[in-house]
Order: C-alpha cells, then sequence, then structure tokens
C-alpha cells in the first residue's frame, strides 16, 4: 500500500530554481500556511507570524539581502518566517488569554503564569533569548509547512542565508515585536529532483 504521507517526504528536495511562469494557487497557498498555523508551538505560544510576498518588485528588493539567491525572486510566494518576541513576555497580555482560552479557571491563572515564568526564566531575560526559543519554534511550522507543500505537489527551499537586519529593515519588521526567522520559498521547479541522500535508519536509530 502506497504511504502518501512518505512519497511527499520522498518528493521533497531543497529547489534551487524555481519556474517563475508557473503560480501557486489561493486554495494551496492556504493549504499549505494552514499547516503552519496548526502546527505544535511550546506553552501552545505559537510564536509566529508568517508574510506572504507575491509581489514581484518587492521580492526582486528583498533578493539582494539573501545573499542573491534566485529561489527569492523566482518563486511564486515567498513566506517570511516571523519569530514573536514581544507577545511571549510575561508582560504580554497575549500569555494571559492564551491560558483563558485553554480553559485555565481565573483563580488558578497566576499560578500557570508562575510556571511558565519559571521554565522559561533563562529565556525571557533578554530579546536576543526570546529569538532563539522562538524562532527553534518556527522550524516546527516550517518543517510542517513543506511537507504539506511536497503532498501536493508543490516545491519549498528554506533559506537562512539572508541578512536578517535588511531583510527586516525592506518590510518594515519591528524588531521588539518580532524578527525574521527565515525565508521559505514556495513554486514549482524547473530541473528534476537530484537523486535525494539519507544515511540508513540503522545508523541514526537506536532502540533501548
Amino acid at each position: 500500500m502506497t504511504n502518501k504521507f512518505l512519497d511527499a517526504m520522498h518528493f521533497r528536495h531543497a529547489c534551487k530554481l524555481f519556474d517563475d511562469s508557473k503560480k501557486i494557487s489561493d486554495e494551496q497557498i492556504l493549504y499549505i500556511l494552514e499547516a503552519g498555523r496548526e502546527s505544535p508551538s511550546a506553552f501552545g505560544m505559537e510564536p509566529w507570524k508568517f508574510l506572504v510576498i507575491t509581489d514581484n518588485d518587492l521580492k526582486n528588493k528583498l533578493r539582494p539581502a539573501c545573499k542573491n539567491q534566485i529561489q527569492v525572486s523566482s518563486c511564486s510566494h515567498l513566506v517570511v518566517v516571523l519569530a514573536a518576541i514581544e507577545s511571549v513576555k510575561l508582560t504580554s497580555n497575549d500569555i494571559k488569554q492564551r491560558f483563558l482560552k485553554k480553559g485555565i479557571p481565573p483563580n488558578k491563572l497566576d499560578f500557570y503564569l508562575g510556571l511558565y515564568a519559571q521554565h522559561l526564566k533563562h529565556i525571557l531575560n533578554k530579546d536576543e533569548n526570546i529569538f532563539h526559543w522562538t524562532s527553534n519554534q518556527t522550524f516546527i511550522a516550517v518543517a510542517n509547512m513543506m511537507t504539506a507543500a511536497a503532498y501536493i505537489g508543490i516545491d519549498s527551499c528554506p533559506l537562512e542565508g539572508f541578512d536578517k537586519e535588511d531583510v527586516e529593515e525592506i518590510l518594515k519588521i519591528d524588531p521588539k515585536e518580532f524578527q525574521v526567522s527565515l525565508v521559505l520559498p514556495f513554486g514549482y521547479r524547473v530541473n528534476p529532483q537530484p537523486k535525494q541522500l539519507r544515511k540508513p535508519l540503522r545508523e541514526i536509530v537506536e532502540f533501548m
């Protein structure tokens, strides 16, 4: 029996050149973004935001800030993944609202806020540490979006090669609120997929 999920994993690769004449439909990009929205995150904070760029002029403007990588301008949709900063801080009302939405009784809210603060006491003390933590969370959403894209025959290529400050300036992002975690182009490949190289399972798995 064909495993469609593994088929998608085998289909996915880091696409180096997209066909700029082929565009992803609105329905397809929303399917991909929904996979990101549904992704798990620590404490259920969902510390991310996805900027979806289709404007060619803006993609071309961003390309030099992304090491001039052609994927940025040739893709159909460029998703700039942001990691939250302010909204995960104890001073943010977002945390209280999230705990309340989870069904935590108001009289126990302080207890759970205390657990949150204690667990993250070495993270919430400065923005640099917060970014490291929330950026790691975004990678879960990124992986799910890439697999969802592959599942419907759409290519992707996660990019960490970019000038963070330049991208944030171009997109007018307030680094106190959000910071750029990853640049993620989606589209359709031009060239055939190269042979996928992976270590055998026996080399990376140990049952104990």
